[in-house]
């Protein structure tokens, strides 16, 4: 299969090497001022995999995307659309997108397929989500996971599970749009307020953010018209573990150095979708307590452990 992945980060270049390690003919196409795609094309790797010469690395929009069969998308979430304003310039009919990113648009809410989908005919090129957890650096040596393709399209995501499973990622077919997306979208938000925990020295409390944290976006899964079980699922709860306890992970990383005072000069999804989180619950009149705390500390300037101390002073309930 002809693939183009459009992205030349951590993760997109990940993917790249992971789809021609599988048998697929791959192009890696980046910006060519980025320093990710410089290293990639003159050297031929990063700070984390090595491309094999099967791989073509270009700066070719116009190319990637003519050529492709399939079209994955890896970049930030919130200059998704910017960027589909470029590619939707070309001929998009018989292609699949699919977007590799976990995030909400901050200034509308909207999910990522939803952005996707004002750009192109759904009918003519279907939009599916790739999502669930595992890094870059884990992958290349070998170390499986599993993960979520999920679509409207039912014959689109069966298809692309058959074709992407391998002994190195286990693919599960998604039954739920809407909740793949925030669920992943969502874990991000909740990485920064375990690096929160991390930066205050209370590790110990992960558990019961993991806990309180899934049971909050299950129900602004279910107020936005998913499956709350969703958050239980491998978009959310299955990426706990390299969101809010690895020491790769960009968005924990960030709230550990934000709470002790450091700058973090890499991106942090999780940022600007606790925005579009926030956003999202205040329009469906969803309680998400940690969210908002997150959302407080980042954007309201409030302190970190008043924000803590806001979740313990809230009134007494039961559990579920």
């Amino acid at each position: 299969m002809k693939i183009s992945v459009l992205g030349t980060g951590r993760w997109g270049s990940c993917i790249a090497w992971y789809l021609d390690k599988i048998g697929n003919e791959v192009v890696s196409r980046g910006i060519e001022t980025a320093p990710d795609f410089l290293s990639l094309y003159y050297k031929h790797k990063n700070d984390y995999l090595t491309f094999p010469e099967s791989i073509e690395v270009t700066s070719d929009l116009e190319y990637a995307v003519n050529r492709a069969e399939v079209i994955v998308i890896s970049i930030s979430s919130q200059h998704l659309r910017s960027y589909m304003k470029e590619i939707s310039e070309f001929d998009l009919d018989g292609k699949i997108i699919v977007l590799c990113m976990k995030g909400v648009e901050a200034d509308t809410g909207k999910r990522l397929s939803e952005v996707v989908g004002e750009f192109v005919d759904e009918s003519k090129t279907p939009i599916a989500v790739w999502v669930g957890p595992g890094h870059p650096q884990d992958y290349v040596k070998g170390i499986p996971n599993c993960m979520v393709i999920d679509s409207k399209n039912e014959e689109v995501k069966k298809k692309l599970v058959a074709q992407f499973s391998s002994d190195l990622i286990r693919f599960y077919i998604g039954t739920d749009l809407i909740g793949s997306e925030i669920g992943a979208a969502a874990k991000n938000v909740v990485g920064i307020a375990a690096g929160f925990l991390d930066g205050l020295h209370m590790t110990s409390l992960k558990g019961a953010l993991m806990s309180r944290g899934t049971r909050e976006i299950g129900r602004l899964i279910k107020a936005c018209g998913g499956n709350e079980i969703s958050a239980y699922g491998l978009c959310h709860l299955g990426d706990y573990e390299a969101t809010l306890f690895s020491p790769w992970s960009h968005n924990r990383r960030y709230g550990e150095d934000l709470a002790k005072g450091v700058k973090f000069d890499k991106l942090a999804e999780g940022v600007m979708t606790s925005k579009a989180l926030k956003k999202l619950a205040d329009d469906h009149g969803v309680e998400v307590p940690i969210v908002t705390g997150v959302y407080n500390v980042l954007f309201n300037g409030k302190e970190i452990q008043d924000e803590l101390s806001k979740l313990f002073m809230r009134d007494v309930k039961t559990e579920f």
